[in-house]
């Protein structure tokens, strides 16, 4: 019994006791920026790396009606990123954390799931929606849950 229960644990374990790569969904919300540093303290914790990922909406109506989307987004992306450099800057020799920055094009769901999978994601983080309709048709922080690939962490 014990040795089914080795092979089995095997198939799981990537040789490591904790996660190495902890992936945070960010867009600029309040909830999304609290979770970024949620998850900067587990990676600094762990000695792992943060990856920040944010995803670009891909709005075909709005880009049908000669609106400058992914100008926008683009917009959106440098901000965050300038935020974040900032915060590092601001924590430099204090808590020292490897991070990343990624942009991946998408609805949130699909974009986080595909940044996990590229990213090899140990772990996801994300901040808790503040979308009202989201308590009825299902928030991305379920679905990611619901997707059980993942120890998926929701920050309020």
């Amino acid at each position: 019994m014990k040795e089914q229960h080795a092979e089995n644990a095997h198939q799981f374990e990537r040789g490591t006791d904790g996660p190495k790569v902890i992936l945070v969904g960010v867009d600029g919300s309040e909830s999304s920026l609290r979770a970024a540093a949620y998850a900067g303290g587990l990676a600094r914790r762990q000695g792992a790396l943060l990856a920040v990922v944010y995803v670009q909406p891909v709005l075909a109506a709005g880009a049908a009606l000669g609106a400058p989307v992914a100008e926008t987004t683009d917009e959106i992306a440098e901000d965050l990123i300038g935020q974040i450099r900032a915060a590092a800057e601001r924590v430099k020799g204090i808590f020292d954390v490897r991070w990343e920055f990624h942009t991946f094009r998408g609805d949130p769901y699909n974009g986080l799931v595909r940044a996990a999978d590229e990213l090899k994601a140990d772990a996801v983080v994300v901040g808790a929606s503040e979308q009202a309709g989201h308590r009825i048709i299902g928030s991305v922080a379920v679905r990611l849950v619901k997707a059980g690939r993942w120890p998926v962490t929701v920050v309020p």
